[in-house]
């Protein structure tokens, strides 16, 4: 019998496992920090029994997984005050506040030290709405090059390319509208670890799954792509973040 529910959850030897059914071909297990939430999509002719098993056969992954997240660096809630340390391309920054009447801006310093110039009285949510907007165009200013080195290597052409916060992906893509989408906190990570992202969704534009096909591609346009992704997996968490 199988569960005909969009969404539900399993217990597997004691852990939670979130099950969506999906038409697609192959069934796919992701585990998601900070917590190690266990997520599973599986095609619809897979019933509850044939999904148990799958999960079984991969506890022993799940479980390394959902450890390698107990062991990897955290940062706190930012509070955006002097002090404090903020990651672009890869590097660490040391924050430092000051306050005038004039419009916020956030520069860098040099290649330790970034200067948030806020006004009197700002708020946490006002300086850290300073600092996105910065990122933001940062990171819009790294694609147009992306794009012109891999459009022709891939043999694909990117309609539409954009930037917005996500909070269980790197990165997204609608093949038939020929659109990718970016998360902002790439602005944070090392400049081949945005490379690797915007590669990898610009494959999924010829094959939409992570089959052998899919792989087979990557390692032929972008042979280091398992060293990125592992890279950008290693990468100091947020306050909430995700993996790829």
């Amino acid at each position: 019998m199988t569960t005909k529910d969009k969404g539900f959850c399993l217990d597997i030897r004691g852990i939670a496992v979130e099950v969506v059914r999906k038409d697609i071909k192959n069934l796919h297990v992701g585990v998601y920090p900070p917590s190690g939430r266990v997520r599973v999509a599986a095609p619809l002719r897979l019933d509850d029994e044939a999904v148990r098993l799958a999960v079984i056969s991969r506890l022993g992954w799940i479980r390394r997984q959902q450890a390698e997240f107990e062991r990897q660096e955290r940062q706190s809630r930012r509070e955006f005050v002097t002090g404090e340390s903020h990651y672009f391309k890869g590097r660490r920054y040391r924050l430092n506040v000051t306050e005038h009447d004039g419009r916020p801006t956030l520069r860098l310093l040099n290649n330790r030290m970034m200067e948030l110039r806020a006004r009197p009285g700002d708020n946490r949510d006002t300086r850290e709405a300073v600092l996105y907007q910065w990122y933001r165009s940062q990171l819009r200013s790294q694609l147009p090059p992306l794009l012109a080195k891999w459009e022709p290597k891939v043999g694909v052409t990117v309609d539409d390319l954009r930037i917005k916060k996500m909070k269980t992906r790197w990165g997204s893509c609608n093949i038939e509208a020929k659109r990718v989408w970016l998360n902002l906190e790439l602005a944070k990570k090392p400049v081949s670890c945005l490379e690797y992202i915007v590669v990898h969704e610009m494959v999924h534009l010829r094959e939409r799954a992570h089959n052998e096909r899919f792989q087979a591609l990557m390692d032929r346009l972008l042979p280091q792509w398992r060293m990125y992704r592992d890279e950008l997996n290693r990468a100091p968490l947020a306050h909430a973040d995700w993996r790829y």
